[in-house]
């Protein structure tokens, strides 16, 4: 039987102390790129935010090199103690900051939070009733392009012509069609949500209630948007957006027999073990949620949306719904007779980003849409204000002009450019980070 010789300290010290920069610099070029490209660029993707250096130490922690299954006291692996601590802070900031009394935050992203609910409260077949993609809803509702959709029997409601929810008629066919659960919230709905409303027409036929806030969990959170709790039985959300932190989901309730159901739904039913780094990261994420600042920045994001409402709107764009209570502005381009998708990509040639968004009772191609979807919690993060979004809705309003009278618009996407990339010099991103990544070679 041969043996393999023990290695001396110095043979693993390249492989435990190495940076990427020395390793892998073709990899730390790419993300090098992506540091500059976020230090200078507009951003106003609604589900991108910016978490804090904490966030980020937590989030490449050692954590990542432990394995774990089962939830805490209840684990497949040994060598848990820690990891069981960590879930169990995350968790407990989860339901002081939500108001609720069990929180999961082993979902890898809001979609897998989405599909445990379902698994956990619905059998194959059981209707359900979810705001409609083209209304602002979430394909992970029961559409036909996602595995939910292939779980459930999905039914949708709409909006009305401003884009509000017709809650008389969603009571009406809620009525006709007895879902055993009612879905709210989504991707592009920019108004509040009445949740009380919704919990009476979801008792009327005896259905549960879910909210999904992945967009307004920040402002939920900071107390400047309606609470979910306690109306709703079962609510799920990212923990990125307008909470800023790590990539992930978590699912809250108030129910223990939907508490114990959902255990079982996330893992086996739809993952495996938690990224306990991930995991790390929402704790840090929540850390900051609870503290008094947090509630300012809710604050700033709802004034600085409404901002760039207003200011699209004085310059000649629609708004969807007259305005927003959300991090989120739709801008309707049916009136100027434009597309979404070829202003997304003008505007990131001008260093401003977004995308595309459909707007209700509209039958232009998905593919293209009508609508632009702005969000400000990035933006508002970095410290910008309701000044800098008014500067901001200028830059767009100019490039739709000049698609709207068909002019060449590469001029005016350089000079946006370069206004924008000088903006954002004044709100640094990482500063210490940024200079590493554009200085260090692979020595």
């Amino acid at each position: 039987m041969t043996t393999s010789p023990s290695l001396a300290a110095s043979d693993l010290s390249g492989y435990f102390e190495d940076p990427c920069a020395r390793t892998d610099p073709e990899l730390h070029a790419l993300i090098a790129g992506e540091c500059d490209r976020q230090s200078h660029s507009v951003e106003l993707v609604a589900s991108e935010n910016f978490v804090s250096r904490a966030v980020l130490d937590a989030q490449g922690s050692i954590f990542c090199n432990k394995t774990v299954t089962g939830a805490p006291g209840a684990r497949f692996h040994a060598g848990a103690d820690f990891a069981d601590a960590l879930e169990r802070l995350a968790m407990a900031r989860a339901c002081e900051a939500f108001g609720c009394s069990f929180a999961n935050v082993q979902p890898h992203s809001g979609i897998q939070a989405n599909l445990a609910v379902f698994r956990a409260l619905l059998q194959p077949g059981d209707k359900t009733l979810a705001l409609a993609g083209d209304a602002g809803g979430h394909f992970s509702h029961g559409a036909a392009s996602n595995l939910s959709g292939m779980m459930i029997s999905a039914h949708f409601y709409g909006t009305d012509r401003e884009g509000l929810i017709d809650y008389d008629a969603l009571a009406a066919q809620a009525l006709e069609l007895r879902p055993k659960l009612i879905v709210t919230g989504g991707a592009a709905y920019p108004r509040a949500i009445d949740f009380a409303r919704l919990r009476g027409i979801a008792d009327s036929v005896g259905a549960l209630l879910m909210a999904d806030i992945a967009h307004i969990a920040g402002l939920v959170a900071a107390s400047v948007h309606p609470d979910p709790f306690p109306h709703c039985d079962v609510v799920t959300t990212t923990t990125y957006k307008s909470l800023r932190g790590a990539r992930g989901g978590i699912i809250l309730t108030n129910a223990p027999e939907i508490a114990r159901a959902l255990e079982k739904a996330t893992s086996p039913g739809v993952q495996g073990s938690p990224l306990l780094h991930a995991v790390a990261g929402k704790a840090a994420c929540l850390g900051e949620v609870l503290k008094p600042e947090f509630r300012d920045y809710g604050r700033r994001v709802l004034e600085n949306a409404r901002a760039l409402a207003a200011a699209l709107s004085a310059g000649g764009t629609d708004v969807l719904c007259g305005g927003t209570d959300t991090p989120l502005v739709i801008a309707d381009l049916r009136r100027r007779g434009l597309h979404g998708q070829p202003l997304v990509e003008s505007l990131d040639r001008a260093n401003i980003t977004c995308n595309r968004s459909e707007i209700p009772h509209d039958a232009t191609d998905p593919a293209l849409t009508s609508g632009l979807r702005l969000g400000v919690s990035a933006m508002t993060t970095r410290g910008l204000g309701t000044a800098e979004m008014e500067t901001i809705a200028g830059w767009i309003g100019q490039l739709l002009d000049l698609h709207q009278t068909g002019a060449d618009t590469g001029a005016a996407e350089a000079a946006i450019n370069a206004d924008s990339r000088a903006l954002m010099a004044k709100f640094p991103l990482y500063a210490a980070m940024t200079s590493t990544t554009n200085t260090k070679g692979a020595a």
